[in-house]
């Protein structure tokens, strides 16, 4: 005979089977909560990892670009992904990437034409901060055009830009193929199709911007166009009569009609000899231009031109300059040059 009974003699059957339900689940969780803990830290070191991964990348960068001045193929890509500033303009940021599209595209042409100086490292060095100074002068030439463009509403649309893509493919009178025009682009320029277009949109956005401000070029225009009316199209003689606002040009002789010189040959192609043109922008946005045909054949024109120059922006843009108003985040030398004129159509 038992005196005392079990604890567990007490309880219900259904008493026991719940008790050992949780014992064999207490026993479970032994092995359960150590996995979960070591799942734990793996997800935070993994985050740690990236998050320095990501910190270190980015210093990196930075020192590359800011301090180093590299201008290699990686960097080019990322900052056309990253919207990184190089400089800024009145406040309008320069694309770091746009600096980098003129540098490397001059870089590439010199290099196709004249490789044996890149040998000489002293030369070649010179020759490189040159062409850095160069290209920042220029994208920043074109922030500022961008800035004045929103305040104006000017725009460029994809048809404008296509057209002038057209009319570069076309140059000097040879149908090339697109896929041959990006090859002799890729070539000369080291440039792909899409940052072609950007070049070209950046040049028709600035030709809007200054033919928009230039209001003294307007007015002088005009005058040449009443002078020329009166003076029977003597271009020479009118020419001398403004005497360095404008410019008077001959070409000598016969050039090719579809010539890469702002759209005068094209349109002296459509006159007959003797035959002046009226007022006209160049397609290079640089100024207005008046021809008079003096030969033509069915391809090649010979022709005198007057050339009245856009002088307002470049007159805004350096006395930004030296209001203090342009700040750079790269170390170069001191802006010894103008912003170059717009991109043109490569040649074979």
């Amino acid at each position: 005979m038992k005196l005392f009974k079990r604890k567990d003699d007490k309880k219900t059957e259904a008493e026991k089977v719940e008790a050992r339900r949780e014992e064999v689940l207490a026993k479970g969780r032994k092995f359960k909560y150590p996995l979960q803990w070591t799942r734990h830290r793996v997800v935070i070191n993994t985050i740690l990892v990236s998050i320095i991964t990501i910190v270190l990348l980015f210093v990196g960068g930075w020192f590359a670009l800011y301090r180093l001045n590299m201008t290699d193929d990686l960097l080019f890509r990322v900052t056309k992904i990253i919207p990184t500033p190089v400089a800024s303009v009145d406040s309008e940021n320069v694309r770091f990437s746009d600096y980098l599209m003129f540098y490397r595209s001059s870089v590439t042409s010199f290099k196709r034409q004249s490789s044996s100086q890149f040998e000489n490292e002293e030369i070649r060095d010179d020759l490189l901060a040159e062409y850095k100074r160069t290209a920042l002068n220029e994208a920043e030439s074109y922030a500022y055009a961008l800035k004045l463009a929103r305040e104006l509403d000017l725009k460029v649309d994809d048809s404008e830009i296509d057209s002038e893509f057209e009319r570069h493919r076309k140059v000097g009178g040879i149908d090339r193929s697109e896929e041959g025009f990006v090859k002799i682009i890729e070539d000369n320029f080291g440039l792909s199709k899409s940052e072609y277009r950007r070049m070209l949109y950046l040049a028709l956005i600035k030709a809007k911007v200054e033919n928009k401000i230039d209001e003294s070029a307007s007015e002088t225009a005009s005058a040449v166009e009443k002078a020329l009316a009166e003076n029977g199209s003597d271009f020479k003689a009118v020419a001398e009569s403004f005497g360095e606002k404008i410019i008077y040009e001959e070409t000598g002789g016969l050039v090719d009609g579809r010539n890469v010189d702002g759209g005068r040959a094209s349109e002296a192609l459509k006159l007959e000899p003797g035959e002046s043109s009226g007022k006209f922008v160049s397609m290079n946005g640089d100024g207005y231009y008046f021809v008079k045909l003096i030969k033509k054949t069915e391809t090649e024109v010979n022709f005198v031109s007057i050339h009245v120059p856009f002088t307002e922006f470049n007159s805004r843009f350096s006395a930004l300059r030296e209001e203090g108003k342009i700040k750079e985040y790269i170390n170069l030398p001191d802006p010894s040059s103008e912003p170059n004129n717009p991109v043109e159509a490569p040649e074979d």
